[in-house]
């Protein structure tokens, strides 16, 4: 018999059962995968300038000051466009401009290969640094809609990593290679690799991952509002005017200053350093990879414990201070008996304890950007890289002309001292308060959400 019982009147259907829902698909795994390989090639090319930096010299009769202002050339560009960068990351979209900054980044990384003197060598740096500028601050925004919120330190200290894991690997790469053909091959290899990877990302990124074939309805309910908004019509102005008067924002950038001339310490001139005062042999200048294959690890570990304590004592601030404090007092104090001590087994061991500590803090600024940016966190963070690369500028000038006049010591006492007074700046930060005039998406710390 037919049954003619109206629709209303029929039982609800049970809800499905969860393990009878399709699995999530995995595409935020993806771009970070191809975030970590950004960053990845980026660093392995400014590992590269360092460990050739000597044979550079040799060849082109510089000396080390010298040296320095080719090297910095590179960061004034790159700080002076990172505001440029990171607007236009928010203006138009990380697809588009992360995938041109690479393209001009390969190209200014080949044409450092057919540099003839030091001259030669400062104009390419210098444009080398104009395109590459956007790059970071698009990579942090790219990851504003694909990560949920509760893992927003954890995919910054990913992404950070691959430059760690790329600077750690340069040294012995590049040695091995030049010892086989020169150093000039090194850069054109590097960029062959960097256009291939600008069509990966133009062909697989999307700006919001609704409009990815690849993600999947349970995919977009881990990502929240984050990943599921749709684009609007018109896109918003970037707010300059409150951005600039964030006080949150000038201690982040004071703090990267201080951290970009320690980093650039150990990228520039730690080769050199190992070489002139501690007498290591071209074979044992390899371990300056060391400090910088700690430093990958720690950058993941900064981003996982900065999320765990934030979700565990249900505050963002405590969450985010408490690592990045800890790791700059670790490198402030690991510096001085880095430096001091008499044995070169000792101070490696101590200099590599004070980058390790030192790249526990890198995840936690770049989240924290992203906390009081929100949708327009390419512009906050280009500010703060802006002051990073301003502080590596000084350091890559500033370290040829301590190491030469004073003596290898004095930069690393420069470092400590920068490196505890950033200990006492950013415990005046707070991440729940927005740099742009928007509500700070808010932080889940209930539950359980998955990456």
């Amino acid at each position: 018999m037919i049954n003619l019982r109206r629709a209303s009147e029929r039982p609800p259907k049970a809800p499905a059962d969860p393990a009878d829902l399709p699995p999530a698909s995995r595409v935020r795994y993806r771009v970070l995968g191809l975030s970590f390989l950004m960053a990845f090639l980026m660093y392995m090319e400014r590992g590269a300038i360092g460990a050739v930096a000597p044979a550079i010299m040799r060849e082109f009769h510089v000396n080390k000051i010298s040296m320095g202002w080719a090297v910095s050339a590179f960061n004034w560009s790159y700080a002076l466009f990172q505001v440029p960068g990171g607007w236009m990351a928010d203006r138009f979209g990380p697809r588009l401009i992360l995938a041109g900054a690479m393209a001009w980044w390969s190209v200014f990384t080949a044409a450092t290969g057919f540099t003839f003197n030091v001259s030669s060598l400062a104009a390419t740096r210098f444009l080398f640094g104009v395109g590459e500028a956007a790059a970071f601050p698009a990579g942090s925004r790219a990851l504003v809609r694909w990560l949920p919120v509760r893992r927003r330190a954890f995919g910054q200290g990913f992404q950070h990593s691959g430059s760690r894991l790329g600077a750690a690997l340069a040294p012995a790469l590049v040695v091995t290679l030049t010892a086989l053909s020169g150093w000039r091959p090194v850069f054109y290899i590097f960029g062959v690799v960097g256009i291939a990877w600008a069509f990966a990302w133009y062909w697989y990124y999307r700006d919001y991952p609704r409009e990815h074939a690849g993600v999947n309805a349970e995919e977009l309910a881990i990502l929240g509002t984050a990943g599921s908004r749709p684009p609007s019509a018109a896109r918003p102005a970037v707010p300059w005017g409150p951005i600039l008067r964030s006080r949150d924002l000038w201690y982040l950038s004071t703090i990267y200053f201080c951290y970009g001339w320690v980093l650039w310490l150990y990228l520039a001139w730690f080769p050199s350093y190992l070489r002139e005062a501690r007498h290591f042999t071209r074979l044992g200048m390899g371990l300056a990879s060391l400090p910088l294959l700690a430093a990958t690890v720690t950058n993941v570990m900064g981003g996982l414990l900065s999320d765990r304590l934030a979700h565990r004592w249900n505050d963002l601030r405590r969450g985010r201070l408490i690592v990045s404090i800890g790791g700059f007092a670790i490198a402030g104090i690991a510096l001085l008996p880095g430096v001091l001590a008499a044995s070169p087994i000792a101070a490696m061991i101590c200099l590599t304890i004070a980058l390790a500590g030192l790249e526990l803090t890198v995840s936690v600024s770049w989240a924290i950007s992203i906390d009081i940016g929100g949708d327009f966190s390419g512009s906050v963070s280009s500010v703060m890289n802006t002051w990073g690369n301003v502080g590596g500028a000084v350091s890559a000038v500033m370290v040829g002309y301590l190491a030469t006049l004073l003596g290898w010591t004095s930069p690393f006492l420069v470092a400590s001292a920068l490196c505890l007074f950033s200990a006492l700046v950013v415990s005046r930060i707070d991440p729940r308060r927005s740099a742009t005039g928007q509500p700070v998406r808010e932080y889940n710390t209930s539950g359980s959400t998955p990456v």
